[in-house]
């Protein structure tokens, strides 16, 4: 087990700038969700810790050693991948041990570590079976089980979940959350999902272009985004942002006073979350409602703002079909609740 340090990494292929320096102290036994859209840079990070990239400039320390220049075997690193990346000749038995063997481990030695792991993820009926005989979640599985047997002071998992289905998928980030916890070991998480970044990361990197737009706990993120990116690419279903103003404290939405607040006169991004809002016969926000769809615990409710036209999103406790069909329905936000950014620079202005 070991800290991870990044200290101003960046990456360049060619002439073209992709990590434009990434700066983080990552605890021992500590769990990073590194999320964002496609393209932004997230895997790249991950394989310059595993020392699959070249790193342009800055450092990579893991223990506290500088690991730029040492090769992936000599960075105490275990990698799961996304397409589990087993040998489809070998039994799960020896797909997990045959790092070991590799390595030069004892027989006897290579058996224990495997049947320790096996038991940990449940793997013990399956030993003996090739990987076809698996389901997607017990390939994973057994991938995991091939990074555990090394014991690893670093773990990297690179979207591992992206081929399982919806239901696994939410069964399979409780397991590995469960076992790293128990395990303890320094976890790197790269995903494309917020859900998962929010349900498993003790803090998350929010990524965009190369850049890291935020880096803080989940709910830091979700409850105080530091940028318009953040704030709209962590929550689901996403935050309405609207043009407003602020004028003698107070932010207007078109002719509409929402809430008080401390910023500056000026425009202003507005961002208000779907399940922040609230139906209220005298409250602020007018919007005609065009589509419900009811989720059982909670109704989103889809339209567009009377004043202006903008697409608005509301996420309602319960089962509604309130305005349903181009019903003028008004909602209020809890002044708390209301989210100002730069126009300009989107960055959090605070109010």
């Amino acid at each position: 087990m070991a800290t991870v340090t990044l200290e101003n990494v960046k990456k360049s292929f060619g002439p073209t700038d992709v990590i434009h320096g990434i700066d983080m102290e990552i605890a021992d036994g500590e769990f990073i969700v590194i999320v964002g859209p496609s393209g932004c840079g997230k895997s790249t990070l991950l394989r310059m810790v595993a020392g699959l990239e070249t790193v342009t400039s800055g450092d990579v320390l893991i223990g506290g050693a500088r690991a730029n220049d040492k090769e992936p075997m000599d960075r105490d690193i275990a990698m799961v991948f996304q397409n589990y990346a087993l040998y489809p000749h070998m039994s799960v038995r020896q797909n997990m041990g045959y790092g070991l063997k590799i390595a030069g481990l004892p027989k006897a030695e290579i058996n224990a570590k495997v049947e320790d792991a096996a038991r940990l993820l449940q793997l013990e009926p399956l030993l003996d079976r090739k990987p076809r005989q698996l389901s997607g979640g017990q390939r994973q599985r057994v991938a995991m089980g091939r990074a555990i047997v090394r014991k690893p002071a670093v773990f990297l998992f690179d979207e591992p979940l992206s081929n399982l289905d919806a239901k696994l998928r939410v069964q399979m980030r409780l397991e590995i959350r469960e076992l790293q916890a128990k395990l303890g070991i320094t976890s790197l998480y790269v995903t494309h999902d917020q859900v998962e970044a929010m349900t498993m990361a003790d803090r998350m990197i929010v990524m965009n272009a190369g850049v890291a737009e935020q880096i803080g706990s989940p709910l830091e993120v979700y409850e105080t985004p530091r940028t318009l990116f953040a704030a709209q690419f962590i929550g689901s279903p996403a935050m309405n942002v609207f043009d407003g103003t602020v004028t003698d404290g107070m932010v207007h939405l078109g002719g509409a006073a929402i809430g008080p607040t401390q910023g500056q006169n000026g425009a202003v991004k507005l961002g208000l979350r779907p399940e922040h809002m609230i139906a209220s016969d005298t409250g602020p926000i007018e919007a005609r409602i065009q589509m419900s769809e009811p989720l059982g615990a909670n109704t989103l409710l889809h339209g567009a703002l009377t004043d202006g036209g903008d697409a608005i999103t509301i996420s309602l406790p319960g089962v509604h079909t309130i305005g349903e069909g181009g019903a003028v329905q008004r909602f209020a936000v809890a002044p708390e609740n209301i989210h100002l950014f730069d126009p300009a620079s989107g960055q959090r202005l605070e109010g």
